[in-house]
C-alpha cells in the first residue's frame, strides 16, 4: 500500500500586482453573493467546453499571469479554480480523451492508428440520447473520428484543419463541406472566426431548438504557433515584456503563491534541454534573434533579447485576443437567457510549446511580426515562462507539459464562488462528469472497457472530493503515473529512467525519491506497466454494438 503525504495546503494572501485589485474585487463580490443567492441546479444544463491551444498553466491573470484575460477571470471570481487537473501533453490525445471519456491509448489514439473501436462512441452522441443537441467550433483532431458532424455526431461544426494560417486558411469545413479559401483581404482571423461560427450557432439554438439542452465545444487554436495576430491587437504588448523571462517568470510564482494555486518552490529552467522537433538549419531563416535554450536573460544579444521579447508580446495579445472572443460568447449566452444553466469549462489542451520551426507558408524576415507572412513560434525561452512554476513544456510529461488551468463556471449549479478545488483530475473527467449532470446513460457495450474518468460534481461541492485510482500518461516516449501524491516520471532525453517525486510539497519535480524510496518506486513503475499493456489490449478489441 502506497504512503499517501498530505495534500496541498492554501494561501490566502491576495497578489501583489496590477490585477491585484480586480481579483480581489471580483472574488468578494463572488463570496458576498455565493450561498444565499443559489438556486436548485437544473435538470440538465447547457454544456460549454472552451479548449485554449497550447497555453501555459500561469498564462491567464486568475492563475497569476500578467496578461489580461477579464473575461476568463470573471468567469473564475463566479466559479472554480482547479489546480491540480491534467491534460495529456499534446493536442490530439487531449482532444480524443475529451470527446470519448477514455484515455486515448484505449483507444487507438496515441499514437493515433486508424479509426476509433466501434465501442468508442463520442460524447455528441451521448448527449444525444438525453436530448442534446450539439455544436463545435474550431479545431477538431480527432483523428479516428475524422468528421465531426458525420463521425463526430455534431449538429453543426465549424471546423478548422489549417494549423499554419491565421489569416488565409485553405482547409475549413461547415458540416463537414470544405469551405471557400480565404483570401488576403478578407479580414479574417481564426480566433474571431471561431467565436463568430459560435455565436450563429447560438443564435439558431435559441430560434428554433430552445426546447432542447445544448453542448457547445469551442477549440479555439490560440496561442499555438505560429505567432499571428491583428496589427492592433500585436500593439497591445508591444513594449512589456523587455525586462526579460526570468524576472517576468519569477513575479507569475509570486502571484500563484499568494492566489494559493500553487505552495512548491519555483523549477529552474533547464538551459541544455533543446525542443524536441529542432533543427538547427531553422535558425538561418529566423536570423540572429532567435535562441533554441533557455539561458539567462542577461546572457542574450541585444538583437536576441528584442527578438525574443517581440515573441511574447504576440503570445500575449493572442491570449487576451481569445479572452476577447470568451467575452463575446458570454454575452452571447447572457442574451439568450442561457447563462446561469449553463456549465462553462475553459482549459487548455497541453503545457506551452518550446518548439522552433517555420511550416506553412514561411518565414520573410522582412516582413511584421505577427502578420501573416512570418512564421515564429515561442520557443523554450518564454514556454518556461508559461508553465511556471512546472518543469518542461508541451509533449513531456513531466508537470510543465500536463498540468492545464481548469475554470469551471456554473451559476445555478455551483453555489461557490472564486473557490479553489484541489481534487486531483484528468480530461478523461469531462464525458463522465456531463453524463453524470445531463442524466444520460454510461453504460458501454459488452466486452468494452468501463470510462476510466470519475464526475466532478463532487468536487463542484467540496474540493478533494475527486479521488482516482491513478492517473496515467505516456505521449512519444515519455511516461508517467499519478497515484495519491506520488509520481513517476520518464523522458526519452533522460535515458527513460524512472523518477519518483512526492507531489504534496514537490510538484516542480526537484528532489528525485527514486533511490530513498525503492519500493514505491517499483511499485508504482509496475502499475504503470499493467496500465500499459491493458489500455493497448483494449485498443485492439473492436464490436459492432454501440452503447443506448
Amino acid at each position: 500500500m502506497l504512503f499517501q503525504p498530505g495534500s496541498e495546503s492554501p494561501t490566502t494572501r491576495p497578489p501583489p500586482s496590477s490585477i491585484r485589485k480586480t481579483v480581489v474585487l471580483w472574488l468578494l463580490a463572488g463570496l458576498l453573493c455565493a450561498a444565499p443567492q443559489a438556486q436548485a441546479a437544473p435538470a440538465r444544463p447547457n454544456f460549454v467546453i472552451i479548449l485554449a491551444d497550447d497555453m501555459g498553466f500561469s498564462d491567464i491573470g486568475c492563475y497569476g499571469g500578467e496578461i489580461a484575460t477579464p473575461n476568463i477571470d470573471r468567469l473564475a471570481a463566479g466559479g472554480l479554480r482547479f489546480t491540480q487537473f491534467y491534460n495529456t501533453a499534446r493536442c490530439w490525445p487531449t482532444r480524443s480523451c475529451i470527446m470519448s471519456g477514455y484515455y486515448a491509448q484505449q483507444i487507438r489514439m496515441d499514437p493515433p492508428s486508424g479509426r476509433l473501436p466501434d465501442w468508442a462512441t463520442l460524447l455528441p452522441r451521448r448527449l444525444a440520447t438525453a436530448g442534446y443537441r450539439s455544436y463545435h467550433s474550431g479545431k477538431w483532431h480527432v483523428t479516428g473520428a475524422p468528421k465531426p458532424v458525420a463521425d463526430g455526431g455534431f449538429a453543426r461544426s465549424y471546423w478548422f484543419e489549417d494549423w499554419d494560417r491565421y489569416f488565409t486558411p485553405s482547409k475549413h469545413y461547415i458540416d463537414d463541406l470544405l469551405a471557400p479559401k480565404v483570401g488576403t483581404d478578407d479580414n479574417y482571423y481564426a480566433t474571431t472566426a471561431f467565436a463568430d461560427r459560435a455565436i450563429d450557432f447560438l443564435q439558431d439554438h435559441a430560434a428554433n431548438h430552445s426546447a432542447q439542452p445544448f453542448f457547445l465545444y469551442l477549440a479555439f487554436i490560440s496561442p499555438h504557433f505560429p505567432l499571428q495576430v491583428p496589427p492592433q491587437d500585436a500593439a497591445r504588448y508591444r513594449n512589456a515584456y523587455r525586462e526579460g523571462w526570468d524576472s517576468i517568470r519569477q513575479r507569475r510564482f509570486e502571484r500563484m503563491k499568494n492566489l494559493g494555486i500553487i505552495n512548491c518552490g519555483l523549477a529552474p529552467a533547464e538551459p541544455s534541454l533543446s525542443p524536441r522537433y529542432f533543427q538547427p538549419e531553422v535558425l538561418q531563416t529566423l536570423g540572429p534573434g532567435e535562441n533554441p535554450h533557455a539561458v539567462a536573460w542577461e546572457q542574450l544579444s541585444a538583437a536576441q533579447r528584442e527578438f525574443q521579447a517581440t515573441k511574447m508580446s504576440l503570445h500575449a495579445a493572442m491570449v487576451t485576443r481569445m479572452d476577447i472572443e470568451i467575452g463575446r460568447l458570454v454575452d452571447q449566452l447572457r442574451a439568450m437567457n442561457a447563462m446561469d444553466d449553463t456549465l462553462i469549462l475553459f482549459l487548455s489542451d497541453n503545457g506551452t510549446d518550446a518548439t522552433i520551426m517555420v511550416r506553412g507558408d514561411g518565414h520573410d524576415r522582412n516582413a511584421e511580426p505577427g502578420s501573416r507572412q512570418s512564421f515564429l513560434c515561442l520557443g523554450p525561452g518564454w514556454s518556461t515562462v508559461g508553465n511556471t512554476p512546472f518543469r518542461r513544456h508541451k509533449v513531456w510529461v513531466h508537470e510543465g507539459g500536463i498540468s492545464t488551468p481548469l475554470v469551471a463556471h456554473w451559476p445555478r449549479g455551483i453555489p461557490a464562488r472564486g473557490e479553489l478545488r484541489r481534487g486531483v483530475g484528468h480530461v478523461i473527467d469531462f464525458v463522465p462528469t456531463l453524463l453524470d449532470l445531463a442524466g444520460a446513460e454510461r453504460r458501454v457495450p459488452e466486452g468494452a472497457p468501463p470510462l476510466p474518468g470519475i464526475s466532478l460534481v463532487p468536487e463542484f461541492e467540496r474540493s478533494g472530493s475527486l479521488q482516482h485510482d491513478c492517473v496515467f500518461f505516456h505521449h512519444e516516449g515519455n511516461r508517467a503515473l499519478r497515484k495519491g501524491d506520488w509520481k513517476v516520471v520518464s523522458a526519452r532525453e533522460d535515458n527513460d529512467s524512472w523518477e519518483l517525486y512526492n507531489l504534496a510539497n514537490d510538484r516542480c519535480e526537484q528532489v528525485n525519491l527514486a533511490t530513498q524510496q525503492p519500493a514505491i518506486l517499483q511499485e508504482m513503475v509496475e502499475l504503470w506497466l499493467r496500465r500499459e499493456n491493458e489500455f493497448r489490449s483494449q485498443s485492439a478489441v473492436s464490436t459492432a454494438k454501440s452503447p443506448p
